[in-house]
């Protein structure tokens, strides 16, 4: 039992870690986190999901509560959050292929986030080419910025984040 609960506290508390420390990010970048142009850097975290499952909540989490904080649109708060989640689950999936980590969030974000774009604000771009600029977004913060993210990781995985929440 002991054992069992030791676990609980440690998803619970990477899980945790992980959603302070997006909101964090949003907030220290929030004039480039939203818009049709968007460059979020906190997406780089879900790379998280390679190491540990408690990336799936606390990246959620993390979202939905800094779209709440810096006062995105209700739609955005759901489908943006929604376009994360699904993100870190496929990341999860994909984390025996450590290179491809970075793609479901890429996806999930880059269809998602036009149509909130455009149902939430109004926002009169096309869809492709909204899909365009948050891909490219996404694409620096996901698979730039968090495949440099996931090598460091990688190296120092036991210091970081211990034996027991690395699962694979």
């Amino acid at each position: 039992m002991k054992n069992k609960s030791m676990k609980t506290v440690y998803f619970l508390t990477y899980a945790s870690a992980i959603a302070a420390i997006y909101v964090a990010l949003v907030a220290a970048f929030a004039p480039v986190s939203f818009g049709p142009v968007q460059f979020r850097i906190a997406e780089s975290l879900c790379i998280l999901a390679f190491f540990t499952p408690a990336a799936i909540p606390g990246l959620f989490i993390g979202c939905l509560l800094s779209n709440l904080i810096c006062g995105a649109a209700v739609l955005d708060v759901i489908f943006g959050s929604l376009a994360t989640l699904i993100g870190a689950v496929g990341s999860y999936g994909l984390r025996k292929h450590k290179w491809l980590v970075c793609v479901p969030p890429i996806v999930s974000n880059t269809i998602i986030i036009p149509w909130v774009l455009r149902y939430a604000y109004g926002s009169e771009d096309m869809i492709w080419f909204a899909m365009v600029t948050v891909g490219i977004g996404e694409i620096l913060a996901v698979g730039v910025l968090g495949n440099m993210l996931l090598a460091v990781l990688e190296r120092y995985k036991g210091a970081v984040f211990g034996k027991e929440a690395v699962q694979r």
